[in-house]
């Protein structure tokens, strides 16, 4: 059980990333903007799913002057216990997506704090921490909280009007530039990785940026 396991990551179904979305990440919730969906396999066994997309801002590109179809955010990573380590997955997964999507220049990804995250994944991956998103607003609707965005897509502004809401704490930023002038730029940006004394399960101690040991199942899904 100590050798190194079998790691593969290929394009997978809706129907796959669906699965995985819903049984393995905190949310329980699949995107439902454009994805790109990378499948990851163990020893042969699919383990989950790393998704990347437009994200749920429709702006995020302004602020680094490039174009809409510049910037993706990876919005999910969904995985069931394993021994290979989230940031290894990471980069196999921004290798794919690099290829196959020439004209990105930069990437971007959240890490949520009231789910007691940190970003340690992407410190690992040596993505560049540019600091904490703006709060944003929650609505209640169909027996859950939903992002703004997310409530506007899917009924209207009478309803939403009428919905429970409360306010969400801004996420933490980390970026990954995919050339060297979008790199010159974020560096400007880079602040101090936010840390972590303890797990989010509270009994184990958070894993550091260069460790590259795996993280504790309940922190599979930082994103």
């Amino acid at each position: 059980m100590n050798s190194k396991p079998e790691l593969k990551l290929d394009w997978c179904s809706h129907q796959a990333a669906k699965y995985a979305v819903e049984h393995w990440h905190y949310t329980e919730k699949m995107p439902v903007n454009k994805l790109v969906k990378i499948g990851v396999w163990e020893d042969g066994k699919f383990i989950g799913v790393i998704i990347f997309g437009v994200g749920a801002s429709a702006v995020i590109h302004k602020q680094f002057a490039v174009g809409r179809f510049e910037v993706a955010e990876l919005v999910r990573i969904a995985l069931k216990d394993h021994r290979a380590t989230v940031s290894r997955m990471v980069a196999i997964a921004l290798r794919m997506v690099r290829r196959s999507n020439p004209k990105l220049r930069v990437l971007v990804s959240f890490a949520d704090p009231s789910e007691g995250h940190n970003g340690g994944i992407y410190q690992a991956g040596g993505w560049i921490y540019t600091g904490r998103s703006q709060p944003t607003i929650e609505y209640f609707y169909n027996g859950d909280w939903r992002h703004v965005t997310d409530v506007y897509k899917r009924t209207t502004n009478t309803v939403i009007r009428q919905l429970p809401n409360r306010k969400k704490q801004g996420k933490y930023r980390y970026v990954m530039p995919l050339d060297a002038a979008m790199r010159q730029q974020i560096e400007l940006l880079r602040q101090p990785y936010p840390k972590r004394v303890r797990s989010v399960d509270g009994d184990t101690p958070a894993i550091h940026a260069g460790e590259g040991g795996s993280i504790p199942t309940r922190t599979l899904t930082d994103k």
